[in-house]
């Protein structure tokens, strides 16, 4: 369980299972954290290793010989003696009535024969055929659409609701207030859309009136310079060591949104006294806990899972199944589908925080750290998700979520203070792909090459020193320093930086070779990227994960940035919050580390260098070092 920070193989102490039974009281099934493989890995083989047995014992004595004569091979029963086969589906009842057994010897990895080898996607031909049905694809008989309207500032609540203009609308049904929100449920999500355009709605001031992108960067600073703060790990005399002769940077982030290529969405049925919804969720059983907020279902609640057109995080909150739950109440008996418009989606989202960081250090005699003190001020994602999914709060400024990447950082810092202040905004905050782990990769990898560069150090080589007591990871430096020929100069025309950055249980070290010209239009030419996560178990996926990370970082790192005033959203949609173009995109290698490390995840772990990779790229070409992202708005747009 991930939850108490171990893999399920490593919970084997009376403390453990006393942590089991805790978190087992919250019937919660998700995912995220790139949790997939490491929650499974070892759970999954000895699950299947169970079953094999199970099937050898039935066929054993099915064919009246020894268990050493039958042998699983090919999907199927094999009796060495005779050559007799048996499909696993005839010996399946037999082998049901069979007591597992729990301790099993698991395979050498000398004997496998599909973990570590490029296995088809079992979903790719439908999707290509178009046949795959995502959340927003689902279709039911006499199904209704509906669309939602939400309090343009954060935290308003509806106070009235004039309807006249918007019922000349045809096929409209009904117009819902949802508290918060307005629902408007119609023959078809056109006309839904159009009625909702024009509802002439009248909010209260909401909690967030009054807030702003510059009183929110504002706040944070303060938060950093005399707010209440939490050291998370501190080593060596930080303060003495940082008497004299100290670098002191600041940098900053910006809110990001999901953008999910599927916006929010959800189909929901209220008949009878059970309620039953669909919808493209990372967390399904939050769908359940949206039916039982908004309904009283005496006679249960069902949850279907549907394909999803991207999460990174934003669908394992519930807030969209809620609102279809309470439009679907108020037509019970009709299915309803509700979806958010694409303004909807972005002015409402559960945001990447914006952060603020102060970093200090001082060089040794021969220009590596002595000291750093890194602080980061933002809203504690933790501690908003709990409030809105849990049954309990986590607290926010103790939150190991708030400074994950830049806490037990593996470099050799011989004296290091890690510590955060947190601010509590009523601006949602939600996990974005890779979560805390963006904002300190960005942080952290930035002042490292001004350290590097303050000593007059090569700042690929920099980093491959401060990790030389790893073999590991050192291993994996040598590698990048290799497929990017770091040694010999960059290529005509390109400047060349690097990052190194530890996220969910794996590492990944990056180069990225940039080009410049004298406006300020910046190409990506090229992102070596190479990954050590344990054991491999489908390298096609962690090579797709890689480039997909990629992008999606490139995307945030030139355009991303949710800005506020007067406590609502400025962007609305796709030309306000821009996303790379094909054109765009670099040349992508990936490298694969081979050991027998157990496994890492690989949904997020290249996201967070690519920020630092590029910002560096960018000094080494014109000495600008960029301390706040987006890159546009330092005067930088993407040169094709």
């Amino acid at each position: 369980m991930l939850a108490l920070k171990k893999r399920p193989e490593e919970l084997t102490g009376a403390g453990d299972w006393l942590g089991k039974k805790i978190f087992g009281l919250v019937p919660y099934i998700g995912t995220g954290g790139s949790s997939t493989i490491v929650d499974g890995y070892v759970s999954m083989r000895r699950a299947g290793a169970a079953a094999r047995t199970m099937l050898e014992k039935a066929a054993a004595a099915r064919w009246g010989v020894a268990r050493s004569d039958v042998a699983a091979e090919g999907g199927k029963m094999l009796n060495r003696v005779t050559g007799e086969t048996l499909a696993y589906g005839a010996l399946a009842e037999a082998a049901a009535g069979l007591k597992p057994d729990l301790d099993i010897a698991l395979k050498p990895k000398s004997a496998f024969t599909m973990i570590g080898t490029n296995q088809p996607r079992l979903d790719i031909p439908a999707k290509t055929r178009g046949e795959a049905v995502f959340g927003i694809d689902v279709k039911l008989p006499g199904m209704l659409y509906a669309t939602v309207v939400q309090s343009p500032v954060f935290g308003g609540t509806v106070k009235a609701v004039d309807q006249s203009a918007a019922k000349v609308v045809r096929h409209l049904h009904k117009v819902v207030d949802l508290g918060d929100a307005v629902g408007v449920i119609a023959d078809s999500y056109f006309y839904a859309k159009k009625a909702a355009g024009l509802l002439d709605i009248t909010w209260t001031e909401g909690t967030a009136a009054g807030l702003s992108s510059t009183s929110i960067s504002a706040a944070l600073g303060l938060a950093l310079e005399s707010g209440e703060s939490y050291v998370f790990e501190e080593h060596g005399e930080v303060d003495k060591a940082l008497a004299e002769d100290v670098l002191e940077a600041h940098y900053e982030t910006p809110y990001l949104a999901h953008a999910c290529m599927e916006p929010m969405n959800c189909t929901a049925i209220f008949k009878d006294g059970k309620a039953e919804l669909w919808s493209s969720s990372q967390a399904p059983l939050s769908m359940k806990w949206a039916a039982d907020q908004s309904v009283d279902a005496p006679n249960g609640v069902v949850s279907n899972t549907m394909l999803t057109g991207g999460g990174f995080g934003r669908r394992i909150e519930k807030d969209a199944a809620v609102y279809a739950m309470k439009l679907a109440a108020a037509m019970p008996g009709r299915p309803v589908k509700t979806i958010w418009s694409r303004e909807e989606d972005i002015q409402h989202d559960m945001y990447r925080p914006a952060a603020r960081a102060q970093v200090r250090g001082r060089l040794d005699e021969n220009g590596f750290p002595a000291a750093i003190d890194y602080k980061v001020a933002l809203q504690s994602v933790g501690q908003q998700f709990s409030r809105r999914n849990l049954p309990f709060e986590e607290d926010g400024l103790s939150n190991r979520g708030n400074i994950e990447g830049a806490v037990h950082h593996p470099y050799a810092f011989p004296a290091r203070r890690i510590s955060n202040a947190v601010i509590d905004l009523p601006i949602p905050v939600g996990s974005w792909r890779s979560v805390g782990h963006s904002n300190n990769a960005f942080f952290m990898e930035s002042f490292v090459d001004e350290l590097a560069h303050k000593a007059g150090h090569d700042p690929f080589e920099y980093r491959r020193r401060l990790l030389a007591h790893d073999a590991r990871l050192a291993k994996l430096m040598d590698k990048l320093g290799t497929l990017s020929g770091w040694a010999g100069p960059a290529k005509a025309g390109r400047s060349r930086g690097v990052a190194f950055h530890p996220a969910f249980r794996s590492y990944v070290g990056q180069v990225a070779e940039i080009s410049l010209d004298s406006d300020k239009g910046i190409k990506i030419d090229r992102v070596i990227c190479v990954i050590d996560c344990g054991t491999v178990v489908n390298p096609d996926t962690v090579k797709a994960q890689m480039e997909g990370s990629i992008i999606f970082a490139a995307s945030a790192l030139m355009h991303g940035e949710i800005t506020l005033e007067n406590g609502r959203v400025v962007q609305g949609n796709f030309p306000e919050y821009d996303m790379m173009r094909l054109g765009e995109c670099p040349e992508i290698v990936v490298h694969i580390m081979e050991n027998d490390e157990a496994p890492g995840g690989v949904g997020e772990p290249a996201v967070p260098p690519l920020f630092a990779a590029v910002t560096n790229a960018i000094f080494a070409a014109n000495g600008d070092r960029v301390r706040s992202l987006p890159l546009r708005k330092h005067g930088y747009s993407f040169a094709v």
